[in-house]
């Protein structure tokens, strides 16, 4: 745990800066996973944003998940349950069009902190995949214009709780898997660990830390590095104690029609007898088979999709 990546952005635009992109590209070659400090994102907010999710879910989704641990007979569980997860969650979309007003039982107050907050984390998600680029040797705003497609980018967020579970060891908080889209910000419980990723064959936890967002990548930045950078597996353990966990991770992901593909740069630079490796789709493709396979290896995602590349695809 001790080496798990924790970069600060506090100097980037400084003296600091290709100190922070070395370490940013170790951490996006070596781990899938990093852990943002000094990130411009106020503790003032983050504060706010904690406490209105968690009057949230106590007010409105409390009993219903108690009431759906009733209906799935999950109290007294004596075996794996590999089909569902200990998690309570909301979804919101901000782009290319927000639905936070239609959401039920969200109050004025927690509405408009939301707002904001997914502002803020859209303008870090960018300059995160700018700050990729500079590493990768691909002009600026390369992944942002592949993720636009014609109508801009998918951003939305998904609101998680995880209560206490009486049985941990017989159901996970979330099962283990790889995140789909592009680039994810999570802001997690500074108090209640459970977040794992997988690395080299053990599962380490992600350390909850106090006003961090943490980034991890995902499949389709494999794809556009054609590997360099991998999507990595992780999940989330159930816990027997406390109030439970909040979790608040957002998904920067490319438009439903983006067309995603390795970087042309990235395969020049690589020998040539090394074929391309990863298919080329269009987004919402990939995301209505990811939806039957969430939890399943990756691997036969990309190749699925490498059967359906009989058509040629316009990138223009």
């Amino acid at each position: 745990m001790e080496n798990f990546p924790v970069i600060s952005l506090e100097n980037i635009n400084g003296s600091e800066r290709s100190a922070i992109l070395e370490k940013i590209k170790d951490a996006c070659e070596n781990w899938g996973f990093f852990e943002l400090v000094n990130h411009e994102i106020s503790p003032e907010l983050m504060d706010t944003v904690e406490r209105l999710t968690k009057e949230h879910y106590r007010k409105c989704m409390q009993q219903r998940f108690k009431e759906l641990v009733a209906s799935r007979a999950l109290e007294g569980v004596e075996t794996e349950i590999n089909d569902m997860d200990w998690e309570s969650t909301f979804f919101v979309r901000h782009l290319p069009q927000s639905n936070i007003n239609e959401i039920p039982d969200l109050d004025d107050e927690y509405r408009k902190v939301m707002k904001e907050f997914a502002l803020k984390l859209e303008k870090l998600a960018e300059e995160l995949l700018d700050l990729l680029c500079e590493n990768l040797g691909l002009e600026k705003g390369y992944l942002k214009k592949v993720f636009y497609g014609s109508k801009g980018p998918n951003f939305g967020t998904k609101v998680s709780n995880y209560p206490p579970c009486p049985k941990p060891d017989l159901i996970k908080g979330l099962r283990a898997h790889t995140d789909a889209g592009g680039i994810i910000l999570l802001f997690q419980d500074d108090r209640v660990s459970g977040l794992q990723l997988l690395k080299d064959g053990q599962w380490i936890d992600v350390p909850p830390m106090r006003h961090s967002i943490v980034v991890n990548l995902g499949d389709q930045l494999e794809v556009i590095t054609n590997g360099k950078y991998k999507s990595v597996e992780h999940r989330v353990i159930a816990q027997t104690n406390g109030d439970g966990r909040m979790s608040i991770a957002s998904f920067y992901n490319p438009g439903s029609d983006a067309v995603i593909f390795p970087a042309p740069a990235l395969l020049e630079k690589e020998a040539e007898e090394k074929k391309q490796v990863y298919p080329k789709f269009v987004f919402e493709d990939y995301m209505k088979l990811y939806a039957a396979l969430k939890f399943q290896a990756k691997e036969p995602r990309f190749e699925a999709m490498k059967a359906l590349e009989t058509s040629p695809i316009a990138t223009a």
